[in-house]
């Protein structure tokens, strides 16, 4: 191959044909090439759902059953900032869903999606196993607890 053709070359294409190639044979081989190349590409880009379709020869329906079906994957890039809010049930009588409201109105977005800068990806989750802290959300892994709506401007604009 030419070096020029070797420059246009996506290394991450690259790696994935690795990953659809390591598992290619064996038996339930989507699940962990779906999580492999998400982690390669942070999500599951379109072009990279029909690559792994060809190269496992699974129906791309089939392909994205399973993107949609599992919350762990996704189809769209994640912020910089990932806020996962509590509404389980301690955190759901303690207030949860008045901190709910507070990150919607500040970051302008509802759960599933992603500000317009990318700067936060917001999830409602059933537990994250803070309760006795709770109402409680965590941000890239960080947990605030005993939550009011007043804090959370303040907690976000630490992550700007």
């Amino acid at each position: 191959m030419c070096q020029e053709c070797k420059e246009l070359i996506d290394p991450k294409e690259e790696k994935l044909d690795g990953i659809i190639a390591r598992f290619k044979h064996g038996k339930g081989a989507l699940i962990p090439v779906l999580q492999e190349a998400q982690e390669l590409y942070g999500y599951l880009p379109e072009h990279v759902i029909k690559r792994i379709s060809r190269g496992l020869r699974i129906p791309i329906a089939k392909v994205y059953g399973v993107v949609t079906f599992y919350a762990q994957f996704r189809l769209a890039p994640m912020g910089r900032n990932v806020i996962s809010v509590c509404l389980g049930t301690a955190c759901h009588v303690r207030g949860g869903a008045k901190v709910l409201e507070a990150i919607e109105k500040t970051t302008k977005i509802k759960d599933g999606q992603t500000s317009a800068d990318g700067q936060y990806t917001l999830e409602i989750v059933n537990c994250i196993g803070a309760c006795g802290l709770a109402p409680v959300m965590s941000i890239n892994g960080n947990v605030h607890g005993r939550l009011n709506p007043e804090q959370i401007p303040g907690i976000l604009a630490e992550y700007k």
